[in-house]
């Protein structure tokens, strides 16, 4: 679906407020995957670029909440400020290079996205990152996320492997992708400001979706205490691959 925000239908808008309560569930239960099921879901009803603005503000006021509390906070950001660092740079050189997320090639690097964060998932596997190399992974992560964030609006890969790679403690690793996260939205909604694709009527609608967000948090929160979440991340990796593996086959056979 293309053109303006205010051209949706109000169906439309009721599934939109649907992906995000369900974007916040999964969040709840896994500690991420707000974005990125935005994205994958959202890419299916409107244009890229639309779907990666509609996601800032639920996913900076998510994330600024995950990160918490701060006075907690401020050893992981000295140590994480070469990837957070990264991460911003990267974002803002991609949105300089690429432009805001548009057309066939960011369904495709979406698409590819989604199925590599799957297999990743799905696998298991975790990379340890040795500490005395931390000084120059953390940016080179960063600004690789940064670049795919710019590309495709989902900041998870390589930032989330790398942070589980750091040996941190279950709280620790949480809040530090949130800190990871927080950066990254505020990259992308700067990338956004500067391609002309945020508008007031854009930061409305995106402000009223933080409601069924948070109100998916908080059910999903209340689900993790009662579900595996073992299985669960299973079913949701398995998902990401069918939708990644959906839209790549959608562009080639349209």
């Amino acid at each position: 679906m293309s053109g303006s925000l205010h051209e949706i239908s109000l169906g439309v808008l009721l599934l939109i407020v649907a992906i995000f309560l369900l974007a916040g569930i999964v969040k709840g239960v896994v500690g991420l995957g707000l974005p990125t099921i935005s994205m994958a879901l959202l890419a299916l009803l409107i244009a890229p670029a639309q779907a990666a603005a509609l996601l800032v503000v639920p996913s900076l006021l998510t994330n600024l909440w995950q990160a918490g509390p701060w006075a907690q906070a401020r050893a992981l950001l000295r140590r994480l400020g070469g990837l957070l660092l990264g991460c911003a740079f990267g974002t803002l050189w991609g949105a300089a290079w690429l432009g805001a997320p548009s057309g066939g090639w960011a369904s495709v690097t979406l698409g590819l996205a989604l199925l590599a964060y799957a297999a990743w998932g799905l696998t298991g596997r975790l990379v340890r990152v040795p500490a005395r190399h931390e000084v120059w992974l953390g940016p080179l992560a960063g600004i690789l996320t940064g670049l795919l964030t710019a590309a495709s609006g989902v900041f998870v890969l390589p930032a989330v492997p790398y942070l589980q790679g750091l040996g941190l403690a279950r709280d620790e690793l949480i809040r530090a992708m949130g800190l990871a996260f927080t950066v990254s939205t505020l990259a992308l909604a700067a990338g956004l400001w500067w391609n002309a694709s945020y508008d007031i009527w854009t930061l409305a609608v995106s402000c009223l979706l933080l409601l069924p967000a948070v109100a998916g948090m908080q059910l999903g929160a209340f689900l993790r205490a009662r579900l595996s979440v073992a299985r669960f991340r299973f079913c949701f990796f398995l998902c990401l691959g069918g939708l990644g593996l959906h839209m790549l086959v959608r562009y080639w056979m349209p």
